[in-house]
């Protein structure tokens, strides 16, 4: 069976061609060699402050009815390699359902020693909202984190002071109300996407079509006005999708000669380790909790949920 899945394999990877099209949403795009553009890196004398922007959420405590969370924003500013002045928020999120107007909906409270980065109707959301939703199942109680752990970049990128704004990942709007936060920020916002999931029409990467049929030298390839791919090294062996202010790219190939991550900007590996909220973090804030003899009756409404890890430790 594994030799019929590796021929199988195979005739994925040889079957680009030149007549492919490049889809996003409902357009298609066809693919076409004299779009690359070179990025030619700024000049020694030209430096430019670039703001990093990422976020890290675990999740603390859970049951069938509730969650609590832990979310850490990050923003690193650089001028060129230099690290300058940080923006860091991070608070508590309990995420419970409840039955409102015959609906099933959750409702977030925010835990901050810190004053609150947006209100929490915001929060307010219907479980069976058409952006958050898995098909015909109602959505899940950690999409809401997800959700807000966005809202807090999004807010704390529109409160930095730069050049030019990284966000991780993509400006799509993915959760209901995310579109106002995405329409407060300026023009000097952009963002790059450690992954895509774009295809082509004959269902290919366009990422590595793109790869394979671009120069050695770092480019861009614009798909529409707001939508690229950058390759931001010449040996660099990803390709990544980059939405927004193209201005910021000359400035982002010094950042991107790291050999752990070639062709991806250093501002942004130092931003996800500074957001990051590791095992041992999430183990700690998790035992604290239950550890306080007032939150016994906790207990129970987490063995709703933990069957599965009973079995996972019996493997």
């Amino acid at each position: 069976m594994l030799s019929d899945v590796s021929t199988q394999l195979r005739s994925l990877f040889t079957s680009f061609t030149e007549n492919d099209r490049i889809l996003l949403g409902n357009t298609s795009f066809q693919f076409d060699p004299e779009k690359f553009q070179r990025i030619v890196g700024s000049s020694p004398d030209s430096v430019k402050t670039i703001a990093f922007v990422d976020g890290g959420q675990a999740e603390i405590l859970r049951a069938g009815n509730f969650i609590v969370s832990f979310i850490r924003v990050h923003v690193q500013i650089f001028a060129g390699l230099e690290k300058r002045e940080c923006l860091r928020d991070e608070f508590f999120m309990i995420t419970r359902a409840v039955w409102k107007d015959n609906d099933l909906c959750y409702k977030s409270t925010m835990i901050t020693d810190q004053e609150k980065l947006f209100s929490e109707d915001l929060l307010f959301v219907s479980a069976h909202h058409p952006l958050l939703k898995k098909g015909n199942e109602r959505a899940d109680l950690f999409v809401v984190v997800s959700m807000v752990r966005r809202f807090a970049e999004l807010t704390l990128a529109g409160k930095v002071k730069a050049d030019f704004i990284v966000l991780d990942g993509t400006m799509d709007t993915t959760y209901p109300g995310e579109e106002q936060f995405l329409s407060a920020l300026g023009k000097n916002v952009c963002a790059l996407a450690k992954s895509s999931s774009l295809l082509t029409m004959n269902g290919n990467s366009p990422a590595v079509l793109l790869q394979r049929s671009g120069p050695t030298e770092p480019w861009v390839y614009p798909v529409n006005e707001m939508t690229a791919f950058v390759k931001l090294h010449s040996s660099a062996r990803h390709i990544f999708r980059f939405e927004g202010n193209k201005e910021v790219l000359p400035y982002l190939l010094l950042h991107s000669t790291d050999a752990l991550f070639l062709g991806y900007p250093y501002g942004l590996v130092f931003t996800d380790k500074m957001a990051r909220v590791s095992n041992q973090e999430q183990r700690s804030l998790f035992l604290r909790l239950m550890l306080d003899e007032k939150n016994k009756e906790m207990k129970d409404y987490l063995t709703t949920l933990d069957a599965h890890s009973i079995l996972d430790s019996l493997s």
